[in-house]
């Protein structure tokens, strides 16, 4: 389902990949059974190619790591948060155009 730039984040990994990367990291919190959530999937797919080497995105089932969500409060999904320097710099809920993610990321990276 993910393209080769989409990480797949997991309760595991997720103090590795999005809290101790050098780079943004953009979540996308989803679940399987989620429409609006396999809506977005083109467009995080489209975001990941265009900041590949740049920043990290990817995307956490939140049915598969409760723990992660909780801890972040996802209480609807879709939930896409930009972490930069391992905080929160940015929360979106609900479907989220391509433009507004692109524009998140790059004020990440160049601020």
């Amino acid at each position: 389902m993910a393209s080769a730039n989409v990480v797949q984040f997991t309760d595991d990994n997720f103090e590795a990949e999005v809290i101790k990367s050098d780079k943004p990291v953009l979540v996308d919190f989803w679940a399987e059974w989620c429409m609006p959530c396999r809506m977005l999937t083109p467009t995080i797919e489209a975001v990941a190619g265009d900041f590949a080497g740049r920043a990290k995105v990817g995307k956490m089932d939140t049915d598969a790591n409760r723990n992660t969500a909780f801890k972040f409060q996802i209480s609807a999904i879709p939930t896409i948060i930009l972490f930069k320097g391992g905080q929160v710099a940015k929360k979106f809920v609900g479907l989220t155009s391509k433009d507004d993610l692109t524009k998140a990321l790059n004020d990440a990276i160049g601020g």
